[in-house]
């Protein structure tokens, strides 16, 4: 094994800058290029993109600052997967889940016709669409309005219209809350979680005695 120590990696770069230090950008940069250079990264700039999230339900106007130099700025972004509009707007995400777990749907019912069994496409459904559904969805599921929900449960109505699923199965909003609950029960109980720390420390309570 041979280890290179001049090796150089490349990297793209997510910042978040409140409003508040809106006027330090440029040394918010400066500092993570700093500090990429001394863990022998290199901040590439060319692939690096800025977005300025705001408020449309605010009536006073919002001054967006000048683009950083080299940095192109956009209004939606890709984050782990998950589509953000710069309004915090799920619309986009929603509208390329729907279209991919579409797809997934017309593929099942294909493989179906061919010869595949009822607990097999039960067991791809599980696996690749209501995976696609509520992939990452505690961090965008409140950003949804009434309409994007109606068309995520909307997947799930085919599903069971072309019979690739029980008429019983959980509707979207319940399987985010039971994967929400999932999650803070192993934040809670799981000492070594990485979000366990931010917890706030349990307090002893005892019992009273009211005396009249």
């Amino acid at each position: 094994m041979q280890f290179y120590t001049n090796t150089v990696i490349i990297i793209k770069c997510i910042i978040i800058i409140p409003s508040v230090s809106v006027d330090s950008r440029l040394e918010e940069l400066a500092h993570v290029e700093a500090w990429s250079q001394t863990n022998n990264l290199t901040l590439n700039r060319a692939k690096s993109l800025e977005i300025v999230f705001t408020d449309n339900r605010r009536k006073q106007t919002f001054q967006q600052p000048p683009a950083l130099p080299n940095i192109c700025r956009v209004d939606v972004i890709k984050i782990l997967g998950v589509t953000i509009s710069c309004t915090l707007s799920m619309c986009k995400h929603v509208d390329n889940v729907v279209s991919s777990c579409s797809q997934s749907v017309h593929a099942l019912r294909i493989l179906r016709a061919h010869g595949m069994t009822a607990s097999s496409v039960l067991i791809v459904l599980k696996s690749v669409v209501i995976a696609k559904l509520v992939y990452a969805a505690s961090s965008w599921w409140g950003y949804t309005a009434a309409d994007d929900r109606k068309r995520l449960q909307a997947v799930i109505r085919r599903g069971i219209r072309s019979g690739l699923c029980e008429q019983q199965h959980k509707i979207v909003e319940e399987t985010v809350e039971d994967a929400d609950e999932q999650l803070f029960n192993n934040i809670i109980y799981n000492k070594l979680h990485v979000l366990n720390h931010i917890l706030p420390g349990t307090k002893d309570t005892k019992s009273t005695t009211l005396q009249d």
